[in-house]
Formats: structure tokens, sequence, C-alpha cells
């Protein structure tokens, strides 16, 4: 017999053989039990998902010497002409060469007359989107209402180009994208059926070279295999899909992370040296970056078609750096991306690209600086009158602040507070503070400036300075409840929760008055909700400074 392609060979017979598709299937199979069989059935999505094979399971289920039934016996002279493709009753038709009226008018001819051997007559038509606007037209009062011995089956990619008319008179099923595991899944049984050795890292390269099609996998798996023989090397692979290119992936947003443009550019010459297509290489680098991403929101690279081992590397880098800088970067690949395909000096491009995003600055959270001024806003209020201004003391909202803050004077606690605690049982303040920032950062955030109180007997009070911009927030419930939870978690037991705030003493006199006067400028411009707007809006905005309007220079 002459070579099959393994596309072919393995193609699936039955529904239980069909990958990716179970919600076609078993709607299909179910359909076919209880005798609800459509006149005209629509099959759309990507290609190589299986719209043709299933298109012929459903014409042998249907046409099958023991059915119709959702098992055909693929043995009997009606299953394996359709098989083999030369059943009378069963007509495949290609949409993209017979688009004209005339041979839709031929068709309509045709459905008159009865099977020759079967039950049914059945027309599958691929691309049927590439109808011409007459031919719909001339279908359209058979496909409403064909013979009872006739059964319309279309196929297409692109189903937004099918009129409505024909839509409605179909039951339409959308055939989804087959996951990197199923593909690859099916290629490691074809490798053990066939005799051959490869590794599972190749399966899943050649599996993510198919792109959610499972014919494109098995057809770059057959070149494969007619290169490198039975046995086949992972540098085989590699070499083949052209998969060299990735180890510079890895080293540039290595360093671009690590803010390095000098080792960006020598990767970036390395891989030019190499002969990499600098505008596939972009296009790679741009689905790098956006892996990272992803892994730094979900963690979970299984859900996004990502390879594990691929994916347990991204995780080494995205782990110390924020959500806000990998958006940042992402954003600056999308927004250069059409500039690069029509520049004819790509690789400069480039190059102008990663310094640029080498020379970023590593973004904070919004919720995190905005919590950090009120905090030291807080410790300005606190500080005694007689005290001499220093550069720690004095708000500069342009830089962070310096490691150790300034004398504070707080108000003497409540003689509840000082009972001695059970050495079995954490010490408060910071210790809580920081567990609520590692276990909700935004929480955390918000917190910073509290002062603990307890717990006693299970009652836990986070006091805060009146006027505290995050106070109301805080008091709300569902932000007081994960509060509780969390404090829960820390001190094993079960936390009743009070917020509440104290009066900070303030100095007295004309300079206290000014200092207090300012303090409440810059509490109404970061409360404003027109800056909280912005902050919203667009997405990385940092507050950098303060400052009132004094006169108009």
């Amino acid at each position: 017999m002459d070579y099959q392609v393994l596309a072919r060979k393995f193609r699936p017979q039955r529904f239980d053989d069909v990958t990716g598709q179970e919600h076609v299937v078993r709607t299909l199979a179910n359909a076919i039990g209880q005798g609800r069989i459509g006149h005209a059935y629509l099959f759309s999505g990507p290609r190589g998902v299986g719209k043709t094979s299933v298109a012929r399971i459903l014409a042998k289920s249907l046409n099958c010497e023991t059915g119709p039934t959702a098992t055909p016996c693929n043995v009997c002279p009606n299953c394996r002409e359709i098989t083999d493709g030369t059943s009378m009753d069963v007509r495949e038709i290609d949409g993209a060469s017979n688009r004209g009226i005339d041979e839709i008018r031929e068709l309509r001819e045709n459905v008159k007359f009865a099977p020759a051997a079967a039950k049914y007559k059945i027309y599958i038509i691929d691309e049927v989107h590439m109808l011409t606007r007459e031919a719909f037209n001339a279908l359209l009062k058979t496909l409403e209402e064909p013979p009872g011995h006739v059964i319309f089956i279309f196929a297409t990619t692109e189903n937004h180009k099918v009129p409505a008319t024909i839509l409605s008179r179909c039951q339409c099923y959308d055939f989804r994208r087959i996951s990197l595991a199923q593909i690859a899944a099916n290629l490691d049984r074809i490798a053990r059926e066939e005799g051959l050795t490869v590794s599972p890292a190749a399966l899943t390269w050649i599996a993510e070279a198919g792109d959610g099609s499972m014919r494109d996998a098995q057809s770059i798996f057959d070149q494969i295999i007619s290169y490198a023989g039975p046995a086949i090397a992972d540098d085989d692979v590699e070499e083949l899909l052209g998969l060299a290119d990735r180890k510079y992936l890895f080293r540039l947003s290595e360093a671009v992370l690590a803010r390095n443009a000098g080792v960006c550019l020598t990767i970036l010459e390395e891989a030019y040296l190499a002969g990499i297509d600098m505008k596939h290489f972009y296009t790679m680098l741009l689905k790098h970056f956006r892996n990272l991403l992803l892994l730094r929101i979900a963690g979970d690279g299984a859900s996004f078609d990502i390879a594990p081992e691929q994916a347990e590397k991204l995780k080494v880098q995205v782990a110390r750096v924020s959500r806000e800088t990998l958006q940042r970067y992402l954003d600056i690949l999308l927004a250069e991306a059409d500039s690069l395909r029509r520049s004819q000096e790509v690789r400069i491009k480039l190059e102008t690209i990663l310094v640029r995003m080498a020379y970023l600055e590593p973004v904070l959270p919004v919720g995190e600086i905005l919590a950090t001024l009120e905090s030291l806003e807080q410790k300005l209020a606190y500080a005694p009158a007689n005290a001499a201004p220093s550069p720690s003391a004095v708000p500069v909202f342009d830089r962070p602040a310096d490691p150790a803050p300034p004398a504070v004077s707080r108000p003497a606690e409540p003689p509840a507070a000082q009972t001695p605690r059970s050495p079995t049982k954490p010490a408060p303040g910071e210790d809580l503070k920081s567990f609520i920032k590692r276990t909700n950062p935004p929480l955390g955030a918000k917190t910073a400036p509290a002062e603990i109180l307890g717990p006693e007997n299970g009652a836990l009070t986070l006091a805060f300075p009146a006027g505290y911009v995050f106070l109301d927030t805080l008091m709300e419930k569902p932000q007081k409840e994960e509060l509780e939870r969390i404090a829960g978690i820390y001190y094993s037991q079960t936390i009743t929760l009070a917020i509440k705030a104290v009066n900070a003493p303030r100095a007295a006199g004309p300079r206290s008055a000014r200092g207090n006067a300012m303090n409440e400028i810059k509490r109404e411009a970061i409360t404003s909700p027109l800056f909280q707007k912005v902050l919203a809006e667009f997405e990385g905005a940092e507050l950098v400074e303060i400052k009132p309007i004094t006169d108009k220079k």
C-alpha cells in the first residue's frame, strides 16, 4: 500500500477518537441516539481541528448498515466507502472551486434523486463561506425544506462570512483550538504506534508549533521524522523548527529585567549574526513578554498553553518584578509593533526599543504609593513642636522616605493595651502588618500607619490617626472581614476587629497652623475624585509631588 501521511493515517474514525471537541461530539452522539437528526449542520472553527473529520464520522453514523448509530462499525460497505471517499451517497464539495450559481443549481437538481445504497444522501461542503452571494441565494429554499433523504453539512473557517439567512437554517457547532497538552498526547500515541523514539520536550515543541491545529502538528511531526529518522533527538527538532532563537529570548528578557542595556545590545548582536530574522524575532519577543505577564498574574502556565519547562524558567524571571513593570514592557512592544514592521532598519529599531525598556524605571502599585505618602504625612503630624527640622522630617514626594523615621511622640495607650502578652503568641505591630502585606498587598499598604492594640480575648483594635485617607474604606464590611480573616490566621484564633481613629497631639502656634493647613491641602489633593479617576484611567500613573499654588510663578 502507498505511504499515507500521519494526518490521514491517524484521522479519527469514531466520535471517541476526536480530540478537543468533546462538546460537539457529545451533542451529535446524543442527537443520533434520540433520533433528533437535523437536515443542515454548520461546523466552524480554525483549520485542522477536526471539522471535516467529524462531518465524515457523522455521515458514517447516519449511513452505517447498523445505524443510525453513534458508533459506526467502519467495516460495512457504506462505512468503508465513506472512509475512502468513494461513496455515491456522500459527496464532498470544495466550496472554493465550486462557488458559482451553476454548481448550486446542479446540486439542487441532484437532491431530488433518492440515495443509491444508503439511507441518506449527504452533501459535505468545505469552506462554504467561499460561495458567491448568488449561490447562497440559490441554496436557500433547498436548504430550508430539503427532501427527507438529504442532509447538508457545511464546514468553514470564517463563519462571519456566511449569510445570516444560511446560519438560521443550520445547527451551528463551534470547534475550538486544541490545547497544547492534548496535541502532545496525540503525538505521543502516534510515536508509540510508529515505533519512534522522541522526548516529551520535543513533542511539546512540535505541539506548540501546531498552534492549536492537530493537522498542522501532525504534518510537522511527519516532516521531522523524514529529517531525523525513527530516533529523534531534541537538537533535530530545535534545528528544523528554528527554536535556537529561544535561548536569546530568555537571555534578553533577563537583561531587560536587570536593566542592563549593554547586555541587551550584545545579545541582539549575537542573534543578528546567527542569521535570525529580526521581524520574526520581534514577534517572538512580544509573545515572550506576554507569557511573562500572564505567569506573573496567574502563576499557572498550563492554563495558557505554555510548555511546562518553559513556564518554570519564566516563573524564575518574574519572581522579582512587579506586574505594573511587565505591563509597561508589553505596552512598549505592542505600541512599536506596527512601526517596526514598516521599518527598513529593523535591527536599529529593535535596538532602540530594547534600550528604552532597559532604562525604564520599575513601577510601584499606586495604592502602595498613596499609603506611603499618607504614612509620611502622619509622621510629620506626630513630630514635637520643638524638634529641629531634619532631612528625614521634610515631606519630599519625589523620592522614597529615608530608612530611619523621625522620633515620634504617641499618645499613651489605654491600660488594657499595656497588659503583658503571653510569650507563645506572636508579637503585635509590625509583624502583623507585614503578614497582612504579604497576604494582601493593597490592604497591607492601607494598614501601614495603624497601631495594633490587642488582641485581648479575641478582640483586636487597629488605631489610625484622625483624618486618615483610607479610614472610611477600611471600615467597610468587605475590607473589615478580610482583615479579620487574615488576623485570625496570624493569631490562630477567631478575631473580632475594631477600627478607630485617634487624635494626634499637634504643636501650637502659627508654624503648626501652617503645617496643618499644608497637610489638609495635600490630603484633599490625594483624595480628590479627579485625581483618583486619573490614576484609574492611566495605567502606571505615578504621584511625584504635591505643591500648593502660591503665586503665578
